[in-house]
């Protein structure tokens, strides 16, 4: 059986110039509709039902973990899928975010050329691929 397609993504990054790259090249590149914020406050003012949540982990105010858990609260987020990105890809801490439910994590920085099938592999070994 393969995996649905990805086809949105709905991105919350604090950092407007991270925000921007990786928007840019999973829309270029991938192919992908991304919705893009810097906040908590606006993925919940989004009218958005994306297939993937990809949420920094390091945010002033409230981190990628809160957020997620937060998003979780929305029936439009409750069930959907996510990935973390962070500065700090070590082992305990991708284990760390697995544990909070992430299907997987992507390392910053990362590369806007392979971000897009980074993320693509992480999305087809949660559907079984």
């Amino acid at each position: 059986m393969s995996a649905p397609e990805l086809g949105s993504i709905l991105y919350v990054e604090d950092d407007p110039d991270i925000r921007e790259v990786a928007a840019m090249a999973l829309e270029l590149i991938g192919g992908l509709t991304v919705r893009a914020c810097a906040s908590l406050e606006e993925a919940l003012a989004c009218d958005v039902a994306p297939d993937l949540l990809l949420l920094d982990v390091m945010m002033p105010g409230m981190d990628g973990p809160s957020t997620l858990s937060h998003l979780r609260r929305d029936p439009r987020f409750a069930a959907t899928p996510a990935v973390f990105i962070t500065a700090k890809a070590n082992p305990p801490e991708i284990r760390r975010l697995l544990d909070l439910g992430a299907i997987g994590v992507v390392g910053k920085p990362f590369d806007p050329s392979t971000l897009t099938d980074e993320i693509r592999r992480i999305w087809e070994a949660f559907h079984g691929q």
